[in-house]
């Protein structure tokens, strides 16, 4: 990204057009990052409250004041008899980098010897599911998309969540290949595309295992590559037999021609490309879903060629030494909070882990009170007066509110940074472009500044921003050999040493325990799962729960709005403008049965929670699906209430990840 800046403020923000991915544009989002950074509603001092918890009511107090309280109660907690373990950090990818997000925050709490966080809300069910399968979250390279003769986009808003691919499946067309959507809501990615397969939620699984049948039994999987590169394929071979396109279809609700014609597409195919994406993990079996779609291009040998394989992220081919910035080996061992079981740790007595209660928690890069599943849950925690909290923020957030203490962060054109990249190869240094507004300080330098004041003095606690990425860079990984700090201040952004297009798996070397693509996996049995690709139901599912979908006939999908990115962007009144308010869109036949009718306003809800939305009524949506965009921030609603109202704190089957589209709900007239 390109800032412009005149006279010490920013005025532009742009994609590099030198860039190979960014290709100099940017998402609807991030194009606005000036108006966010200079918004008028910008914290710009700390913040103490005045007034009820939740209420929003805060002075302005000195950095002095603010560090001083802080280290204060969070040294009395960590001498009392619960001990440092009753200090919560939480934080995810609000603010993202090896500098800001995962630096002196880890080594300021490993010091401490408070509880551990499990980052589990986005992405952990698929990166397992990837683990278990070949071995790490890497796949196929999105500049090898133009030779794909087949695109899939599983599951996938690809021009809302990963535009800068789209140029990629563009040329892939323009030579021939189909494009296909597989996605319950007809998005604007699947509008593009040639073809849209309403697909039931929660059942990816098993289409993949009902196109394993279709492939091994017209012969057209590749037998060379499974011999040598795979683990278990006749198993696997067995397994597959059982999922006629009868039965897949039953499961999945798509027609059985469709089943058969996917199926044999993808076996004629030579170098098919399956973009997944996250949205089809957020279910119990989410991680057996990626886990089955991650085995198809082994079976066929689509990794042998460029544009073939699959994508869920690049992440893991950024092997930065984490262990060196983060310092795990300074923290005691202690008990490990899931931060999507907030609600019952900040309301349970023991945590719900065990151990003492949550006396503090610390909060940056992320708004808990807004994206954590079983909001209800989540704020009966925030309300308690025993429980003290402390927000670093950009902006007053939903989280924000509930503080005791709120301290102002910079953001992304304000600070150093160091950056992976989830769907490309390079690697990013952030450089701050202009000061910092008012009194913003990085993250990194408040947590020095708090480690001082509390008395910390470990030689970790004085490293500068450019001294922790050049830790990060002074990692062995070839893949990051000639990648160093003075390069990358000179031009920006690097490759990793890694081929254009980079084929992962084209020669096997899988690295799994055994060198191959495990199909069957002894390492799943271990867990107690099957070892071979199969089909777990959503836990609020006909299969497993029908009184529950009896009662609550809807499934809910509340994937991003266009303009939002999670609760990021939500205030920005530019982008918020144009996700009008919250809605929800139902079928025309769903819509019929309960007397609804465009644009009226109607209660999503369950027995968790509820929350208010304008009804949309369009055929873009398979029935008994609904769609609320999301994620607004409760206060900027018109009830105080968001999607999250009526989540769930349950896990995936790998991960320990979110259920957040495993949600039964129903909708009625307000």
């Amino acid at each position: 990204m390109l800032v412009t800046v005149q006279d010490g403020r920013a005025v532009r923000v742009a994609g590099d057009p030198d860039h190979p991915v960014t290709q100099g544009f940017l998402c609807a989002k991030v194009n606005r990052y000036v108006e966010r950074t200079y918004h008028e509603e910008r914290l710009r001092t700390p913040l103490r409250r005045v007034g009820p918890k939740g209420s929003g009511r805060f002075e302005a107090i000195g950095w002095n004041e603010a560090l001083g309280e802080i280290a204060d109660r969070l040294g009395a907690i960590a001498r009392s008899p619960d001990g440092p373990q009753a200090i919560l950090p939480y934080s995810y990818a609000g603010t993202m980098g090896m500098v800001q997000g995962e630096s002196m925050d880890r080594r300021f709490f490993h010091l401490l010897g408070a509880s551990m966080l499990d980052r589990t809300i986005c992405s952990m069910a698929g990166t397992v599911g990837m683990r278990m399968t070949v071995g790490a979250n890497v796949g196929a390279d999105s500049e090898g998309v133009p030779d794909s003769d087949l695109v899939l986009l599983w599951g996938t808003n690809t021009l809302t969540a990963n535009p800068h691919l789209w140029p990629f499946i563009l040329k892939a067309k323009e030579r021939g290949a189909p494009i296909i959507c597989i996605d319950p809501i007809q998005t604007r990615t699947a509008l593009q595309c040639d073809e849209w397969h309403a697909i039931r939620p929660g059942t990816d699984a098993a289409l993949a295992l009902g196109m394993m049948h279709v492939v091994f039994a017209r012969g057209l999987e590749d037998r060379d590559f499974l011999e040598r590169h795979t683990l278990g394929h006749e198993q696997l071979r067995q397994r597959a037999a059982e999922w006629t396109p009868s039965r897949t279809a039953a499961v999945t609700g798509l027609a059985e021609e469709v089943i058969v014609s996917l199926g044999e597409r993808y076996g004629r195919a030579k170098a098919a490309f399956i973009r997944v994406n996250y949205g089809l993990q957020r279910h119990a079996g989410g991680g057996m879903a990626v886990r089955n779609i991650a085995c198809l291009p082994a079976i066929t040998g689509h990794w042998r060629r460029p544009g073939g394989g699959v994508q869920l992220s690049t992440s893991a081919n950024f092997q930065f030494d984490r262990a060196a910035i983060a310092r795990p080996d300074l923290s005691p061992a202690v008990r490990t909070i899931n931060m999507i079981r907030l609600g019952d740790a900040l309301t349970m007595p023991d945590a719900g882990v065990g151990g003492p209660p949550v006396k503090a928690m610390i909060v940056y890069n992320s708004n808990p009170a807004a994206v954590a599943p079983d909001r209800n849950a989540v704020l009966r925690g925030l309300a308690r007066e025993d429980l003290f909290t402390v927000v670093l923020e950009h902006f007053q957030t939903d989280t924000a509110d509930w503080a005791d203490i709120v301290l102002p962060a910079t953001t992304q054109l304000e600070h150093w940074d160091l950056h992976l990249a989830y769907g490309h190869h390079y690697v990013t240094l952030n450089r701050p472009s202009i000061a910092p507004i008012g009194e913003a300080k990085p993250n990194s330098e408040i947590f020095r500044l708090l480690a001082a004041r509390m008395g910390m003095t470990h030689e970790a606690m004085r490293d500068d921003d450019l001294t922790i990425i050049g830790q990060a860079l002074g990692a062995t990984s070839p893949k990051l050999k000639g990648v160093t700090l003075d390069e990358l201040l000179a031009r920006g952004w690097m490759r990793l040493n890694v081929p254009t297009p980079y084929l992962p798996y084209a020669d096997g070397a899988f690295p799994t325990p055994s060198g191959k693509c495990e199909l069957q996996s002894a390492r799943m049995a271990e867990l107690g799962l099957d070892p071979l690709p199969d089909y777990i139901p959503p836990y609020e599912s006909v299969e497993r729960d029908p009184e529950r979908v009896r009662r609550y006939p809807l499934t809910l999908i509340s994937s991003p709005a266009h303009t939002f990115l999670n609760t990021t962007f939500a205030n920005v009144t530019s982008l918020r403008r144009q996700a009008r308010e919250p809605e929800v869109l139902l079928h025309p036949a769903d819509a019929e049965r309960r007397g609804i009718s465009a644009g009226v306003m109607v209660t999503v809800h369950n027995d968790r929670g509820a929350f208010l939305a304008k009804a949309r009524v369009e055929a873009s949506i398979r029935e008994g699906v609904a769609w609320a965009p999301s994620i607004w921030w409760g206060k900027l609603a018109g009830d105080g209430a968001n999607a999250n109202q009526t989540t769930s704190q349950r896990e995936t089957d790998l991960g320990h990840g979110p259920v957040f589209y495993d949600n039964q709900v129903e909708v009625n007239l307000a």
